[in-house]
């Protein structure tokens, strides 16, 4: 069964909110929408198989 799909713009609201950020009624729904795109971009990276043999990305340091 697929997860649902929260209520992003209730999340928005909720978030400034307690967060204590201002945020002018034309711009909630463009960070709803930014949520949406981050979601399925979530998605795809959990989704993607790995091995369990895989190794982890090497560090570089300056």
């Amino acid at each position: 069964m697929p997860e649902p799909i929260p209520n992003l713009d209730a999340y928005t609201a909720a978030a400034a909110e307690m967060l204590g950020i201002p945020v002018e009624p034309g711009w909630a729904e463009a960070i709803a929408a930014n949520l949406r795109v981050l979601r399925e971009a979530a998605a795809l990276v959990e989704g993607f198989p790995l091995p369990d043999e895989a190794e982890a990305a090497p560090v570089f340091t300056a």
